[in-house]
């Protein structure tokens, strides 16, 4: 659904995991947690097209969405309300507002788009060791799932 909207920055994401493997593929993790549209999760289980190991690419990724999750969680902290509205919408942030209200934890475990959830995290103050918590569990499923098709790909291919 992405290269609909976004062909070039597919492609160009792409060309950045094929000439930077682990590094690209941290960086992309790290910025999807923020604010750009590309996951990391195709590189992950194509890893093995990449010449990468798909166990180091789903772990290269954890440590990229759970550090760019912070970043945007004490970015939201920092930047505050007024800016987070303006960032997500009025109705983006209601919304966000009503689920936080209502689920905490696990408005992390089960929210998507993670982005969002980094940003609301952080606005309504959600204590740090709790969104890491949970963020750490949700992407290591997540991931893990794209880590395990991975393998069964590698071992296909060889």
């Amino acid at each position: 659904m992405i290269e609909q909207f976004f062909p070039e920055l597919k492609r160009y994401a792409e060309d950045f995991v094929a000439s930077y493997g682990y590094t690209a593929i941290f960086l992309i993790s790290f910025t999807e947690s923020i604010i750009q549209p590309i996951p990391p999760y195709p590189f992950i289980v194509s890893a093995p097209f990449f010449k990468l190991n798909v166990y180091m690419a789903g772990i290269v990724a954890l440590l990229g969405n759970l550090l760019g999750a912070l970043a945007a969680y004490y970015s939201a902290s920092f930047l505050g309300e007024t800016f987070v509205k303006r960032l997500l919408g009025e109705k983006l942030y209601l919304k966000g507002e009503s689920l936080f209200n209502k689920y905490g934890f696990f408005a992390v475990l089960i929210g998507e788009p993670y982005k969002l959830v980094c940003w609301l995290s952080g606005i309504f103050k959600m204590p740090p060791l709790v969104f890491l918590i949970a963020s750490f569990i949700a992407r290591s499923i997540r991931i893990g799932a794209f880590v395990f098709f991975g393998n069964f790909l590698e071992k296909f291919i060889s």
